[in-house]
């Protein structure tokens, strides 16, 4: 049976941490693609050799084009500024609007039938120029956050309760920025709510931190923003997506009149599968969080709005 092929382009620290653990996990060979003549190709070869050692055979390729890529079934984008101390998400719109703009319309021509995965932020936002510019369907365009987000959200309620990560399960919803919305009713450690297990208070200073948890990481390192994390939750959607999982995951994915909102990319609950995304899974809100949900959208269609200006 032929490998899967997954093209990631942008060799940075999200990039090439996404194709080492693409390429660990053996069911695909990997392009890595970068406009920094060497740096993708050493990156490969880097992750090429370790493959002996930790025996897998896929194979990864390190190029500055894309002709490598051609017919990837998913296209990961990764590529564009990252953050530094004190800039938003929103600060990156209009540079990496046209970087991702670029790298789409490449990626449409090797690989017409790919599912692509937008990492770039602002993310709602690079989400709609992939789209625009691939003129794909809806269903293969989806972009990375809440699984990131709701990574975050977990870690910190298993540290306050001092629980096993794996029994905590929450959703983070909405834009991926400092409107995210976090559902506190949907955030449970082994079927209990964690309203029931903490006091208000502290809910809400977790609420907080997941808002801010990009920042902390940016904060902390001074140069560049997260990547281990941010690479994982990739690699778990392609999993979903290249072994047809169907799993249930928050990312963000272009509704057409759920949850109220339409002709936008909100985070919500998707299920994931061979073909993209299969569904639009609908929760039923609280009054509450349904509002934060649009205010949040409403943030994300102000940006769309500037990309459009």
């Amino acid at each position: 049976m032929a490998k899967s092929k997954v093209t990631v382009v942008g060799a940075g620290n999200v990039g090439g941490t996404t194709a080492q653990r693409l390429a660990e996990r053996n069911y695909a060979d990997v392009v890595l693609v970068d406009i920094v003549e060497g740096l993708p190709q050493g990156k490969a070869l880097d992750i090429l050799e370790s493959g002996p050692i930790l025996g897998y055979d896929s194979n990864v390729i390190g190029t500055n084009g894309y002709e490598e890529s051609e017919n990837s079934d998913v296209v990961v984008i990764t590529s564009g500024s990252p953050r530094k101390p004190g800039m938003s998400r929103n600060d990156l719109l209009k540079t990496n609007q046209s970087i991702v703009s670029s790298v789409t319309e490449e990626v449409a021509k090797q690989s017409p039938e790919a599912i692509i995965i937008v990492v770039a932020n602002p993310l709602d936002a690079m989400c709609h120029v992939a789209m625009e510019t691939s003129g794909f369907p809806r269903e293969r365009v989806v972009g990375m956050a809440g699984i990131l987000d709701t990574a975050r959200y977990r870690t910190f309620i298993a540290q306050e309760l001092g629980v096993s990560v794996r029994d905590v399960f929450a959703l983070v919803l909405g834009g991926h920025g400092d409107t995210m919305v976090p559902l506190p009713s949907m955030a449970t450690v082994g079927g209990v709510a964690i309203t029931e297990l903490l006091p208000q208070d502290r809910v809400e200073a977790i609420v907080d931190r997941t808002r801010n948890g990009g920042a902390e990481i940016v904060q902390l390192l001074q140069s560049g923003s997260a990547f281990y994390a941010p690479s994982a939750a990739v690699v778990e959607m392609v999993d979903s997506i290249l072994l047809d999982q169907k799993r249930i995951f928050p990312c963000a994915a272009y509704l057409q009149g759920e949850y109220g909102i339409d002709d936008l990319f909100v985070g919500v609950p998707v299920k994931l599968g061979a073909s993209g995304v299969e569904e639009v899974v609908e929760l039923d809100l609280r009054e509450d969080e349904l509002e934060d949900l649009k205010d949040s959208a409403g943030a994300v269609r102000e940006l769309v709005e500037v990309l459009h200006s």
